[in-house]
């Protein structure tokens, strides 16, 4: 979403998650047939189509890349615009794999559109994707899509008459004007149409296209690992010990090293949701390369190396995950250093997921600390004291657990820095 979507609050509904017992799906007998059609479907691999453009939301793009490739889906994420490389909203740069141009005349099993602004607009606009979009439809095969998709380009394109959908908030007034009926659930399922509506309901809504893919037991399957919210839509917590200031001059600058392997869904989590806050967030690589393959080969593009980022300080270094990333960091002598000198100097840190077991740990990092990290990791952090909460922050150290936990945890890093009222207003704007 752009940031003048992105900076309207409202206060969003309690609705009981996919994920602890179920979601919302429509009583009609088009579900029922699309429940069937799933069945039959599960026994091959199946083929998602994610299209991308500049100014498409991120977070939500690579949460459904991640999440439907962990389901065991091939995915195509495949640029709408005449390049390979999309500007993403609050200035992430991705590379998708193919054009869309490539990929029209293949068969996918689903289509899934993010939202975002103004790349919302332009996935709209491409009559291409309209073309796949109505056809997939026709052909009964799933379509999806998440915050203003939903009522930008399913909407725009006639495929909601007569259904029930849902959407990012500001855009319900003109989801209801397609003739669709307007609900606002976070996942709504209707026949072979799934809509969602915004950034904190992603995961949720792709854990629901890898059960309407490859059934509940896949789902049940992928979604555990991540460890997903039980209370989605409910006001954010952290866990503070030893509580002191994050101080800053005039914005927080911030560095975010990234690596092959790193956690694609942790790392952007905590750029995009940083740089709303308005912070001046540094993505790094480790290497020589800008672009980074992720850990569910998602290619994201950093601002700078590493080298020409250690020549600054900054007010927080934190880590995102993913176990390759996780070894990377923690065998590059330079990142070790600079997250030593900040340490000594009592300025804050921060790891999720694999990191605070195999960067911090082995390093020191955590000596007379308590922290916690991916469940499986847990075992390798000789104080285990505090490792079920989801976020936890002891002095100058924030840690965290894993992909579900990612947005809480940049939440938790805005609150440290601009307050809990920033936090609670983010985390409205956009549904954690």
């Amino acid at each position: 979403m752009a940031s003048s979507v992105c900076n309207r609050f409202f206060n969003p509904i309690s609705v009981t998650p996919f994920f602890s017992t179920k979601l919302h799906r429509s009583t009609s007998r088009r579900t029922s047939r699309s429940f069937s059609v799933s069945a039959t479907m599960a026994s091959s691999t199946k083929k998602v189509l994610i299209p991308v453009a500049h100014g498409t939301e991120p977070f939500e793009a690579v949460v459904m890349i991640d999440v439907l490739r962990r389901g065991g889906a091939d995915v195509t994420v495949a640029s709408v615009e005449n390049q390979v490389g999309v500007d993403a909203c609050h200035g992430i740069k991705m590379v998708a794999d193919a054009l869309l141009s490539d990929v029209t005349d293949s068969v996918f099993d689903l289509i899934m559109l993010p939202g975002g602004l103004p790349g919302g607009e332009t996935l709209k606009n491409c009559k291409p994707l309209e073309n796949m979009v109505k056809k997939q439809d026709t052909d009964g095969r799933l379509n999806a899509a998440i915050c203003c998709a939903p009522a930008l380009a399913l909407g725009t394109w006639g495929l909601l008459e007569g259904k029930k959908a849902t959407c990012y908030p500001v855009f319900m007034e003109k989801l209801g004007a397609t003739c669709a009926t307007a609900v606002e659930s976070r996942v709504e399922v209707d026949g072979r149409v799934v809509t969602s509506r915004g950034p904190g309901t992603t995961m949720e809504f792709s854990v629901t296209l890898v059960e309407q893919l490859l059934g509940k037991e896949k789902a049940a399957e992928v979604s555990a690992p991540l460890v997903l919210r039980p209370n989605a839509g409910e006001d954010y917590t952290i866990t503070e010990l030893n509580q002191m200031s994050w101080s800053f001059d005039s914005t927080p600058q911030i560095l975010v090293p990234i690596a092959d392997g790193s956690e694609e869904m942790e790392a952007v989590a905590i750029i995009d949701f940083l740089r709303r806050a308005k912070a001046n967030v540094v993505v790094a690589a480790l290497g020589n390369s800008l672009e980074v393959v992720a850990s569910r080969k998602v290619k994201l593009v950093a601002d700078v190396l590493l080298d020409e980022a250690e020549k600054k300080s900054y007010d927080l270094i934190v880590l995102p995950g993913g176990l390759g990333g996780a070894e990377a960091f923690a065998s590059s002598e330079k990142l070790v250093n600079m997250l030593k000198r900040q340490a000594e100097s009592n300025k804050p840190y921060g790891a999720i997921c694999a990191s605070p077991a195999l960067v911090f740990e082995p390093h020191g990092l955590l000596k007379g600390k308590k922290a916690t990290a991916f469940p499986a990791m847990c075992s390798k952090l000789s104080d285990q004291s505090h490792i079920e909460h989801r976020v936890l922050v002891d002095g100058n150290l924030i840690t965290s657990r894993g992909p579900g936990t990612s947005l809480e945890f940049a939440l938790a890093i805005v609150e440290k820095f601009y307050g809990r009222e920033k936090g609670l207003q983010l985390a409205k704007a956009t549904l954690v």
